[in-house]
Parts: structure tokens; sequence; C-alpha cells
């Protein structure tokens, strides 16, 4: 593995002594003893044929036939067989960044087409060829914001997904902007960069968003968008979201991909990268990045992001998928995880259970005696029956892939 080394003997000692060291191993000095591990514990080596047995018998403990009504964030959608089989295809596999529009005609128009889908289905100007995730969209949409503004407070509702709620804070942290949550939108908000806000918001109420007084930045879950109004059509300005809804596997968690879109005066703010759709010297149909604000393209002190990257092989899945089912196949969906989601709650709230939500798309919290002996029971029943939300809220999911009869079971084995 030293040849792979990029640093010689004397530039490690010169990396080394800059910062007071004389080793490498005094880089480790400050980690507690406690936690250190000693090693590794590896068995001997195997052959390639002991290592698949091995793997495969680990991969037996994994417990495939559990129903499934988790959401927050990551949900169980139908993928069709096409959008794998066209996304392994090693045109599309071992592509990169395509620096040489030349060469890269495929993976620009790729790009190309999956901004023209986000932006049809948010009804924005503009949108990005993608970011890492749904939680990166939220902060770098929020520090596109005071570029914009030229104001260097954000205000983000308390109702955000959690998960992305943190990576919005480190974001704004490290880019030394000021961050408050509320839980009531203030009346005057004419200091701030921007309002932030989930729709529908991570309990899944759906919400009634009126214009504020600066920039307003909308996190969605695209595929409500099958059935909702897009963001366009209450004022947003930005609008940011994770795209795994869009046929990408849940993945244990990831990866899955971003999208920030916008209206067309804020494109030069915009992260990342942009492809746009012209004609070459033979009047042909040429794709080119017509934006390339980020580090990998240009001076890192004029990058509008320096951690933003194109997730452009899940950009693809997205594309195949919404290609696959067409704008009526598209709607199906939606309506049907929605109609799924309203039947369970209508169930529960028949056994007794109060739905704490009011309007909803597919996801919503009902309220239980213990969360924690709910969801075991449950889950000894072979359902993932949701998110513990506090000791008696849950917050459960139904999408396309759930059934009448799954419906049913969930319903009938909760007390």
């Amino acid at each position: 593995m030293r040849n792979f080394s990029v640093h010689s003997d004397k530039t490690r000692k010169e990396m080394l002594e800059s910062i007071g060291l004389s080793q490498i191993e005094d880089l480790f000095l400050r980690i507690p003893q406690e936690v250190r591990t000693s090693t590794l514990e590896l068995d001997k080596p195997k052959s390639e044929m002991e290592v698949q047995r091995l793997v495969k018998s680990i991969s037996y403990k994994n417990h495939p036939n559990y129903v499934n009504f988790q959401g927050g964030g990551v949900y169980n959608k139908f993928v069709p067989a096409v959008v794998g089989d066209i996304a392994r295809r090693w045109e599309f596999l071992t592509s990169y960044t395509p620096y040489q529009p030349e060469i890269s005609q495929g993976s620009l128009q790729i790009m190309y087409e999956f901004q023209t889908m986000i932006c049809r289905l948010t009804g924005m100007d503009i949108s990005n060829a993608t970011v890492y995730d749904g939680a990166t969209a939220c902060a770098e949409s929020c520090l596109m914001a005071t570029r914009i503004s030229k104001k260097d407070k954000v205000l983000v509702s308390q109702e955000v997904n959690p998960e992305y709620l943190e990576v919005i804070k480190t974001y704004l942290w490290a880019g030394n902007k000021d961050i408050e949550i509320f839980e009531t939108l203030p009346e005057n908000t004419e200091e701030y960069a921007a309002v932030l806000i989930q729709n529908p918001n991570y309990y899944g109420e759906i919400l009634d968003i009126k214009p504020v007084g600066c920039l307003l930045i909308v996190c969605v879950d695209i595929s409500s968008l099958s059935v909702l109004k897009p963001p366009s059509e209450y004022c947003a300005d930005i609008v940011v979201g994770d795209i795994q809804t869009l046929g990408i596997p849940m993945n244990f968690g990831g990866p899955h991909a971003g999208f920030i879109a916008c209206k067309e005066k804020f494109m030069r703010q915009m992260p990342g990268r942009l492809a746009g759709k012209t004609t070459d010297a033979e009047g042909k149909v040429a794709y080119t990045l017509t934006i390339q604000t980020r580090e990998q393209h240009i001076k890192r002190e004029k990058a509008t992001s320096n951690i933003c990257s194109n997730q452009a092989l899940i950009g693809l899945c997205a594309n195949v998928y919404l290609s696959a089912l067409g704008e009526t196949g598209f709607r199906q969906t939606g309506y049907l995880s929605a109609k799924n989601a309203h039947m369970l709650a209508k169930k529960l709230e028949g056994k007794g259970f109060k739905i704490i939500n009011k309007n909803f798309y597919n996801e919503f919290v009902y309220e239980v005696e213990d969360s924690e002996k709910t969801l075991k029971l449950l889950k000894n029943n072979n359902i993932l029956g949701g998110i513990k939300f506090d000791k008696t809220h849950i917050l459960v999911t139904a999408t396309e892939m759930n059934t009448e009869e799954e419906i049913d079971r969930y319903a009938n084995v909760i007390k």
C-alpha cells in the first residue's frame, strides 16, 4: 500500500512539525484509552468461497418478512425492476463528473432531464442536478438564502425532520450564521434571511402556508406532489427535499439524493451544478454544464458550497422511475399511499385510538398508552409499526406497498 501514499516521509515530517507533533501516532493521543481498539480480532485468512459462505450465513440473521409501516424520511416505495436494470449498466455505473461535455453527453442529458422533472413537480424555474440528500439540501438552501438576502439569521420550523434540523444547525454554525427554531411563525419576519418549513411536516400534517416577509424555503416529500399542489403555488422561493421516494430503495438509510429548486433570479447562488441544453456547431442537440459553482470546478473561496456533490446515478434512478410510471402512474402511487394511510387511521380511530393529525398525506401520529410497548407488540407480530415519537405517540406511515390485509393486521394486533 505504500505505493499509493501521496506524501513522502519528508512532507509528512514537515506537516507534523507545523502542528507541533513528532510522529503520526501523536495525532491520536487525545483519544481516551478506554475507547481505543487494541485489536480487530479478525479470523484467519479465508478463500473467496469461504468468505462468501460466511457472509451468507451472517445475512440469514436478517428478518426479511416484516411488514413495514415506518417512515420519518425514508419510505418503503415500489421500485420498478427497470430502474435497477438500467442504473447498473456500465455506461452509467462507471461514469463520474462530466468535465468534458463532448464525451459526456449521456450523463449530461440525464442531469438535464432530472432538473426538468424536478421543476415540473415543484413548479420552480430552476433545479440543480442533485446534492447529497434532503438534509444537506435544507442546510445548503439556508446558506443560499443568507447569500441572497445578505442577512445572517434563518427561521426554521421545529416541525422539520429532526435529523434534517441537526444538519441545518451544523451548517449554519460552521458558516457563522444564526438559527432560530419556531413553534409559531412570528408576524414580522423581515429581519430574517429565510423561513424554512417542511410540508407535509415531520408529523405528516399538510400545512396551509402563507407568504412571509423574507425568502420562503419549503422542504417537501417529492412523491406527495403527485397529489398535492406544487410549492410554487403558495409563494415558495426555494424548494428542497430528498428524492428517495422516486424509485430509490431504502438501502438501510442511504445513499439517497437531494435536490434544490428555486426561482430563476436566484440561480447564481444555488450550490452544485446545472446542465443546460443547446445546439452544437452542426446544429445538433448538445448538453453542457452551464453553472458549475462548486469547489471541484472553480476556486474554493468562490464556490457556493464546498460540501456538495452530484448524486448522478441516483438521479438517473429517479429519471427512470418517473419515465416508467408516467404522469398517470406517479399520481396513482400517491393516491394509493394516501388512501392506505387514511384507511389505517380510520381503523385505528374505530378501535378508540386518537389520531393527532387533521390533514395528512400518507403519514400521521396517533396516541397510545405506551408507545414502546405497542411497537414491541407489533414487532413480535412481524410488523414494523412506526417510529416512537414520545412515550405516548407513534408516527406511522403507509405507502402503495401496504395491502389492505396488512392494514387490518396492524389494527387488529394493537390493543
